[in-house]
């Protein structure tokens, strides 16, 4: 088995100043749901735009490391899934 970080695809910070911060609006998920490749797992905003982040493959989300209504740079991990 080997992990993956969840993280926000960089198309979304296309438009963002460099320096901003996001929130995270609402995990769709809880540490140890298994979850489907392109399953939503959390509602984040980027400069008062609502993305979708979904799983980069199947597995099982093993640790969520900023929860709800917590702020993350670009390129930062919002979680770390086990896949097979």
């Amino acid at each position: 088995m080997s992990t993956r970080d969840v993280v926000v695809a960089e198309e979304f910070w296309r438009e963002v100043e460099p320096g901003t911060e996001a929130l995270v609006d609402s995990w769709l998920v809880a540490e140890g749901d298994a979850v489907t490749a392109e399953q939503p797992l959390v509602n984040v905003v980027l400069v008062k735009a609502n993305h979708e982040v979904v799983a980069p493959a199947a597995g099982v989300v093993e640790r969520i490391l900023v929860p709800a209504q917590g702020t993350f740079a670009q390129g930062q991990p919002l979680a770390i899934m086990r896949t097979a």
